[in-house]
């Protein structure tokens, strides 16, 4: 029996899904804690700002790999039914419908964000920035979607990664708005 079949028969599916969905909560959170660093000037001492805006770019673009893995998972897995539709318009999955439908809005709008970032050029700086704005908007969406798609938040570890992510992200949006940029 090959490794994928071993795979797709247990529950191998939904822990890669749920692994790699805790990873895109850590790595879009650091991505939204460098942003606004890059934003604030807020590196550290031996870190040069270019270089905090790189790593941003590098992450948010890393991200995609664990997204199209964290949404090919949970499609493939046998034990829920998702559907196609419900990876582009939200509210359409017949399991759990707000926790998924949450995780799609998400996706659309760190789409939007990752889109218009790669035609930054073409688009000017005005309109990628308003675009940008969703990410504000975005993060916390896939937050609550990562407190209701899953039934791990009883694991102390989990619970943890869970609330240090918002406790991070939300030390850094703060920051943010008493900065008033």
């Amino acid at each position: 029996m090959s490794t994928a079949a071993v795979i797709a028969g247990s529950q191998g599916l939904w822990l890669v899904s749920r692994a790699s969905g805790l990873a895109l909560l850590i790595l879009f959170s650091l991505v939204t804690v460098l942003g606004v660093a890059g934003r604030l000037g807020s590196a550290p001492r031996w870190m040069h700002r270019l270089a905090v805006t790189e790593a941003h770019r590098t992450l948010a673009l890393f991200s995609v790999a664990f997204l199209g893995l964290h949404v090919l998972t949970a499609l493939l897995d046998p034990y829920v039914s998702i559907g196609w539709a419900a990876t582009v318009l939200p509210f359409l999955s017949g399991y759990r419908t707000l926790a998924i439908g949450l995780g799609t809005l998400a996706v659309d709008a760190f789409g939007a964000v990752l889109v218009t970032s790669l035609a930054r050029a073409r688009l000017g700086y005005r309109a990628w920035r308003a675009v940008h704005w969703l990410a504000y908007l975005a993060w916390p969406v896939a937050f609550l979607h990562s407190l209701t798609a899953g039934n791990d938040l009883g694991i102390w570890w989990v619970a943890l990664i869970e609330w240090g992510c918002a406790l991070a992200v939300g030390t850094a949006v703060t920051a943010r708005l008493l900065a008033g940029i």
